[in-house]
């Protein structure tokens, strides 16, 4: 028997053929078309995962579940996408649709959930209870693992990581607050503070990083200064790391998870941002000098992380 994972984006559609233990054995994806309406993309959707099936030479029969990781709040108990911000679904009844295409029964997830569902599968956090995963891109987004099962809360929209604050009245955020997370630690964060520098210090690496293009500037330009020893791109990627890190404080400090993994661009930094960030951590975290720490780590499944967790969901 095999599962589909269905990851789905404002711009594209992902959705692949999972395995036993998470393996993806087949992947492809579509353009979302997200001028049509919330039964539309469904019905496109549902149309996409015969045609998968069909190019695997497989039938209906063979597939044990289908699930869905949406940007948004899910309803899976009842098979319904309840809200999304940048495409029109609104109490959509996903499963229902789904049921007119395909017999197979249809989860629900919100797809950062996936992705760290994903990482446990068989992913960096594989073996770990109780793990926490962030992905820092032009948000922050992620998902608690606990006991293995992703943590929702009572109504369905628990484990929006990057609208904690960490300073008060501080960078407005997307969702309206000022001194989120998401506001200091994404790599819309990064730009934004390297586009400071750009008109702030003229003699500044970072200038001539991007050519002297202000819109050249991205999330990898400060961390390439810091390491040609600028002084403007070490001060952005110390406050980022010391931003991010107290936020990580935070999920440690409440959830005392066996591991953290960072996902996204900016994870791409590999040692270089987790080195100095695990310092900061352990340093302030609650009890580090008595407990056992949390492991931090970079998740290893990228993309497919979304479709790998999508497809595990029961």
């Amino acid at each position: 028997m095999y599962r589909i994972g269905i990851d789905l984006g404002g711009t594209n559609i992902s959705a692949g053929i999972v395995g036993d233990e998470g393996r993806l054995l087949y992947k492809s994806s579509i353009p979302t078309e997200a001028e049509l309406s919330d039964v539309q993309i469904t019905e496109l959707m549902a149309k996409f995962c015969l045609n998968i099936i069909n190019n695997c030479d497989i039938s209906e029969q063979d597939i044990e579940s289908i699930g869905i990781g949406c940007p948004g709040v899910c309803d899976d108990k009842n098979g319904i996408l309840v809200y999304t911000v940048n495409l029109p679904f609104r109490n959509t009844e996903i499963a229902k649709i789904f049921s007119g295409f395909i017999s197979a029964p249809v989860h629900l997830a919100n797809d950062a959930n996936c992705a760290a569902l994903g990482e446990v599968v068989c992913g960096t956090a594989k073996g770990y209870g109780n793990s926490i995963t962030l992905t820092l891109g032009t948000g922050v987004g992620g998902g608690i693992i606990i006991n293995g099962k992703i943590y929702t809360g009572f109504n369905h929209a628990a484990g929006e990581m990057g609208h904690i604050t960490i300073h008060a009245g501080g960078e407005l955020c997307g969702c309206g607050r000022k001194g989120c997370l998401e506001a200091y630690a994404s790599a819309t964060a990064l730009i934004r503070e390297s586009k400071r520098a750009f008109n702030e210090n003229p003699d500044s690496l970072i200038r001539e990083l991007c050519g002297g293009d202000i819109n050249k500037i991205n999330a990898k330009t400060p961390f390439d200064a810091k390491r040609a020893g600028d002084k403007a791109g070490t001060d952005i990627v110390d406050r980022y790391i010391q931003d991010l890190g107290e936020g990580i404080i935070n999920y440690i400090n409440v959830f005392q998870p066996e591991i953290i993994l960072l996902g996204g661009g900016v994870s791409k930094e590999g040692e270089y941002l987790l080195e100095p960030l695990r310092k900061y951590v352990f340093t302030y975290t609650y009890g580090h000098d008595f407990l056992p720490r949390t492991k931090i780590e970079c998740a290893m499944l990228g993309n497919d992380a979304g479709i790998i967790g999508a497809a595990m969901l029961d």
